[in-house]
């Protein structure tokens, strides 16, 4: 859907960190959240999860499909009273480690606050207006083997639609890890970005 070098037209255009280092496995990983849906709960896994790195002088760039956003069971039965968690879109630096998510299987786990919208309404259409900032358990982890509908998959995590896909990204961070250490910066755009600052 993007091109590596749209992904970091758009990051620096922001003034988000694109990590451009020679030595291998440098990750940028960045999400993309499908705006084209406006505020509408869809219940897809319609975003984008980019990852891209240089390996032995050259880049590597891939794409998976995910959910940035929380699923209609997840916007009905949410679990915080504050209403359902929809990570902001932003830069987290060193925001993530591989770690267990829910204590099940290894994922990046969320390690440093990130800033979440707060929606409690039930209307099945996503509010921005309350935003809070903490340690909520925003993990990246995957859904089942090739999940069709987000349900109660997210309620502000990022999700990977099919298990082969995320074990490719876990891959990558493991190998990442062992240069760089346990510690991962995560970014969200949105597609809309992409159309306010167009390749030239």
């Amino acid at each position: 859907m993007y091109t590596r070098e749209q992904v970091e037209q758009v990051m620096k255009q922001k003034g988000y960190v694109y990590f451009t280092s020679d030595k291998d496995y440098d990750l940028n990983i960045i999400g993309v959240r499908n705006t084209s849906v406006g505020d509408k709960v869809t219940n897809l896994f319609d975003d984008i999860m980019t990852i891209s790195y240089k390996l032995n002088g050259s880049w590597i760039y891939r794409e998976w499909d995910i959910t940035t956003d929380p699923g209609k069971r997840g916007v009905l039965h949410y679990q915080n009273n504050q209403g359902v968690a929809r990570l902001v879109p932003g830069q987290y630096r060193k925001s993530y480690a591989l770690g267990l998510h829910k204590g099940q299987y290894e994922a990046l786990r969320q390690v440093n606050e990130v800033k979440v919208y707060r929606d409690p309404n039930k209307d099945m259409t996503f509010d921005e207006d309350k935003i809070t900032e903490g340690l909520y358990g925003i993990n990246i982890h995957k859904a089942g083997k090739d999940s069709k509908f987000v349900e109660n998959w997210s309620e502000g995590c990022q999700v990977f639609k099919r298990e082969q896909d995320f074990k490719e990204f876990m891959r990558i961070c493991k190998e990442a890890s062992k240069i760089w250490g346990n510690s991962f910066t995560y970014t969200l755009l949105e597609s809309n970005d992409f159309l306010q600052n167009p390749i030239v």
